[in-house]
């Protein structure tokens, strides 16, 4: 059987200038939740999730989000800015007749959830996001300050100073970057400083326990091979734009939270989340980076429970 077989059929929803693929699932007007991925990652990401939130009582909105899957792929870097992202969510709303929703983010779904708390924090009721915690805006533009910390080959830098290498790279190997990356448990540390992903897409030989069987697999294997990796890594040409962009933005967000960590994921815990984040619950699963869908019952189960206790039904 298809692996997409009991996934929601797309539909195509004009919003902020793009269209957006979107699957949905639930009675539409009642408790909508919008569940937004990563990178690189698809709606696809969220299957584990949809039949329990329904059956919860929510509306479930799974948008691949521009530059992804059947998505419209502006060319211009800017078009995929955090204006630019949050809009589309808030336009996705506003197609449903939604005044606001609850999001839910992984990895950057999460900073684009984070962002869209801060430019339209009415569009906002709650926010819940998994692995990528609030990022203080600090002093110095992101890409600047994580050059200095991290050097010129760190990926998040490469993508800005070196346009167009590693997508090449990617867009070449795909089924080995992909095959490799998605892995149980195992933090994303890479073999050699800086160069995390290009190494994924070149090594022959996977670290860890494959996460997806051989069809999940081709889902997001197909999908990359079909658009390609650039509009996916413009949202990283944005970081700096954003921190720009950000600048004049209230950085506290208000709204009931759960961040969620996976124990085994390089990507550190927020020491001063509270700090940004003041009416935030945090939780930590023993998994890595994935955590939709490595532990998707333990997910499941900790989102409708933290829900619950927030009256959301």
């Amino acid at each position: 059987m298809s692996p997409t077989s009991h996934f929601p059929k797309p539909t195509f929803v004009p919003v902020n200038g793009v269209v957006l693929e979107v699957f949905e699932a639930g009675q539409q007007n009642r408790n909508p939740i919008v569940l937004c991925h990563g990178w690189p990652e698809h709606a696809f990401s969220w299957r584990h999730q949809i039949s329990a939130l329904v059956a919860a009582g929510y509306h479930v909105i799974i948008p691949n989000q521009r530059g992804y899957g059947n998505s419209s792929q502006p060319a211009e870097v800017t078009d995929y800015d955090i204006r630019h992202l949050s809009g589309d969510l808030a336009a996705l709303l506003d197609h449903y007749g939604y005044q606001d929703a609850i999001f839910v983010g992984h990895d950057w779904g999460a900073m684009v959830v984070w962002g869209l708390a801060l430019l339209c924090p009415e569009r906002v009721s709650k926010v819940i996001n998994l692995s990528l915690p609030y990022q203080e805006r600090g002093e110095r533009p992101w890409t600047e300050f994580l050059e200095e910390m991290l050097g010129s080959d760190y990926y998040l830098v490469h993508f800005n100073r070196k346009p167009g290498v590693a997508d090449a790279i990617l867009d070449e190997n795909t089924f080995r970057f992909l095959r490799n990356l998605y892995r149980k448990g195992v933090p994303l540390k890479e073999p050699e400083p800086g160069m995390a992903m290009i190494n994924l897409a070149r090594a022959q030989t996977p670290l860890g326990e494959p996460l997806l069987s051989d069809s999940e697999l081709e889902v997001f294997v197909a999908a990359f091979e079909k658009t390609g990796f650039t509009g996916s890594i413009n949202w990283y040409r944005n970081l700096d734009r954003n921190w720009h962009l950000l600048a004049d933005v209230d950085p506290v967000i208000q709204q009931p939270t759960l961040m969620i960590y996976g124990d085994r994921d390089v990507i550190p815990k927020s020491e001063r989340l509270a700090e940004f984040v003041p009416n935030v619950d945090v939780i930590s699963l023993d998994c890595g980076h994935w955590i939709q869908q490595e532990k998707a019952e333990e997910i499941n189960l900790a989102i409708l429970n933290w829900l619950a206790r927030q009256g959301s039904t």
